[in-house]
């Protein structure tokens, strides 16, 4: 169903001229993630009116749970001012479209693939990709985290699940850890904490594969994949044999990062994977004693880059030692102080890079049918 025809069967739901009204109204009301109104978003799925009583019912393609009553208050208080109507009930849910990028095999059970990448190490990728996975867990998304780094393996130790083993129940795929709300796999629970993996490039990417392939994930909406830096064989592996939807570029705002994270989107644009936006990290650090914010790693890079490449900024979070805590002690900052500013700045680039995966698709892909009761 188009939108013509969704617009016509919301006309034929209720009476003129009270129809025109509600449509109307609807197409003035702006989801600003998005950047669309309620009706060309293809937001609306139910319309019917008892009475006096407007029935609305939407479903947002991208999570944003925490907003949910902001945004039922908001939208009934509009449609209520109409004439004829005296009382709105409006019921919002989710329902997160698949993406699919180029023509490779999707992975069982997972409904689209964000890689989480940088040009350069030490910019908090790791920890940017760990609190987004939670971040879109925590606005009602089912959600899994694979760790692509084969070499340096953080995921287990920011999850606190370091000491999981998988087990296979079927004897061809291994059971994912579950930490926090998310599923997790990764070469941190095949080795021990002293050992590493010394390995040529191709067999770390073919290890890769095959723990993207071998792993029994459940159903999913996101699987963050947070990769090693660098632009190398595994980066390239993903791109050829792993359906990624889109890739989040993490950096700081000094030059000699934002240099290595233009390299990384120019990595994913000739692979053919959507840049979604760049998250700066670091990017400012508030004063304990008298609160003024610094920037000790300069100040604008993400932006400026961001602009030059056309891709938005997703955010910009604090250098701030209660992150680096967190991680560490396998509390990340979205589920230690899941009310904090650090989490809200982690759910509001959760927000914006799933409406940014949504933006980028194929307009039919967001098609929907309207149920009228």
């Amino acid at each position: 169903m188009n939108q013509i025809d969704n617009v016509n069967a919301i006309r034929n739901a209720l009476k003129e001229p009270l129809s025109s009204q509600v449509l109307q109204r609807l197409g003035q009301i702006q989801d600003l993630e998005l950047e669309q109104d309620l009706i060309s978003a293809g937001m609306v799925r139910a319309l019917a009116l008892d009475g006096t009583c407007l029935q609305v019912g939407l479903v947002v393609p991208y999570p944003c749970q925490s907003q949910y009553r902001e945004r039922v208050m908001s939208l009934t208080q509009a449609l209520a001012e109409l004439p004829g109507i005296d009382e709105v009930e409006c019921e919002l849910g989710l329902a997160v479209p698949e993406i699919r990028v180029g023509g490779i095999a999707p992975i069982a059970n997972v409904r689209n693939v964000i890689a989480v990448g940088s040009g350069k190490g030490g910019v908090g990728k790791s920890t940017t990709a760990v609190n987004l996975a939670l971040a879109l867990a925590a606005e009602g998304a089912r959600v899994g985290v694979l760790d692509a780094d084969i070499y340096g393996p953080s995921v287990p130790i920011m999850l606190g699940c370091q000491d999981f083993r998988p087990v296979s129940r079927d004897g061809k795929t291994m059971e994912p850890a579950f930490a926090h709300g998310v599923s997790a796999m990764s070469m941190g629970f095949m080795v021990t904490e002293d050992n590493a993996a010394v390995w040529r490039g191709p067999m770390a990417a073919g290890a890769l594969v095959q723990l993207v392939n071998e792993t029994q994930w459940p159903e999913l909406d996101y699987l963050v994949i947070d990769m090693p830096p660098g632009t190398g064989d595994i980066q390239l592996t993903l791109s050829q044999k792993v359906p990624v939807s889109g890739a989040v570029i993490v950096t700081t705002p000094q030059e000699i990062a934002t240099a290595d994270a233009r390299k990384g989107i120019t990595m994913f644009n000739k692979v053919n994977i959507p840049v979604l936006g760049i998250v700066e990290n670091m990017s400012y650090h508030v004063c304990n004693q008298c609160g003024s914010k610094e920037h000790p790693f300069g100040h604008g890079g993400g932006l400026e880059t961001a602009k030059r490449y056309n891709v938005p900024l997703l955010g910009e979070l604090p250098l701030n030692v209660t992150v680096r805590e967190g991680v560490d002690n396998g509390h990340p900052s979205v589920v230690a102080e899941p009310d904090g500013e650090i989490a809200q700045a982690y759910k509001a680039i959760a927000r914006k890079t799933a409406a940014a995966l949504i933006r980028q698709s194929e307009p039919q892909s967001l098609a929907i049918e309207i149920t009228l009761e």
